[in-house]
């Protein structure tokens, strides 16, 4: 086991298990997890005794809520903003890309820097407490840590939907979105660590324990969402909103009201590239961004008005969709003088789930 207390890293049998353990933050991400994290995983990868590897959130609420967003405003923070982002993503391809079996049991909250963690993994479960969101428009940030790979693979618009709205999702719209493979219920976690332990594949015990997921909400609003969304813009999403008309489309012009204009933006830039994109080269797009939206006047905004005052009334520059300019949202994507994201060579692959483990979407 790790000596480190804020994530617990324990080889069991055939099992290499991590626990996200800081319960009180809602298990969220410090830059010494992502290092601990990182080292063990390189360590499993080359270890013949470990068969596969699961990764879960101790305490009753959370998977992972997030990263640990308050050190990034700190002042003069420009070179821990570079070293967080750059060791986060290089730890999401890492996971994107492991040799051996990688299992998220997503049990709780499940956002920001716990997505990365996480969907990025060949094995994603998903369970009656799962509660699934990419909120990062709300604090002036955009959906990243593989954001830009897996929602734009979701079915039809629904990825620039959760990417832009921030909505939230249980297990069957997981399910429906192709962020979560399977569900699992509580009952089965023991039987399912045991078997991972005495090192059979995940396909069959996921298989085996497999629960039905029930209707996904969501599918109900598809059709108004591959409408909506399918623009060629977010004033035109608006646009087409506002046209659309009934209780879903303004619930949503009213999420989208409350977002920063700029990250809108930029995210919509962000999502609309990915399609066309690897994951590395996803990955190497959002760190050029992190370094540009991070040091900035909305994700601090954000971060104070949601994290810090908890005053919910964030004060966004510029205050509308009109005063963001392409030229601003271009600078974003702009590369980087001082040097882009790099990644170490590596022969591994995907390992992807047997086309017999319950499926019902396209992300990831």
């Amino acid at each position: 086991m790790s000596g480190m207390e804020d994530v617990l890293l324990e080889t069991r049998g055939a099992l290499g298990l991590v626990t996200l353990n800081r319960p009180k933050a809602l298990n969220a991400l410090t830059l010494e997890m992502i290092h601990a994290m990182t080292d063990r995983l390189q360590d499993w990868a080359g270890d013949p005794d470990v068969a596969s590897v699961l990764i879960r959130g101790a305490g009753e609420k959370a998977f992972c809520a997030g990263g640990d967003i308050r050190a990034l405003i700190r002042p003069d923070n420009a070179a821990y903003i570079a070293g967080f982002f750059a060791d986060e993503y290089r730890l999401n391809r890492l996971i994107h890309r492991y040799p051996k079996p990688y299992v998220a049991l997503l049990d709780g909250i499940v956002m920001g820097g716990g997505v990365g963690v996480s969907v990025n993994g060949a094995f994603r479960i998903a369970t009656a407490a799962t509660l699934f969101a990419m909120p990062e428009t709300g604090i002036g940030m955009f959906p990243d840590v593989g954001g830009s790979h897996f929602l734009p693979r979701c079915p039809g618009e629904t990825g620039m939907y959760l990417g832009l709205t921030g909505a939230r999702l249980r297990a069957a719209d997981c399910l429906y979105t192709g962020i979560a493979d399977v569900e699992v219920g509580a009952e089965s976690y023991g039987a399912m660590i045991d078997r991972l332990e005495a090192g059979e594949a995940p396909d069959s015990v996921l298989r085996d324990l497999a629960e039905a997921p029930g209707p996904a909400p969501l599918a109900a609003h598809r059709a108004a969402i591959d409408r909506c969304f399918a623009g060629g813009s977010v004033e035109d999403i608006v646009a087409a909103l506002e046209g659309e008309g009934g209780d879903f489309a303004a619930r949503t012009l009213e999420a989208l009201a409350a977002k920063s204009p700029f990250a809108l933006k930029v995210a919509f830039r962000q999502l609309r590239q990915g399609r066309g994109l690897g994951f590395e080269d996803c990955m190497a797009m959002e760190y050029r961004i992190s370094q540009r939206v991070v040091p900035g006047h909305d994700f601090r905004e954000g971060v104070r008005a949601v994290v810090v005052d908890k005053d919910g009334t964030p004060k966004w520059d510029p205050k509308t969709l009109a005063a963001v300019s392409d030229e601003m949202v271009a600078a974003c994507f702009a590369p980087l003088p001082g040097g882009e994201l790099e990644f170490a060579a590596t022969e591994t692959s995907r390992v992807t789930p047997s086309p017999t483990l319950p499926h019902q979407g396209g992300g990831g």
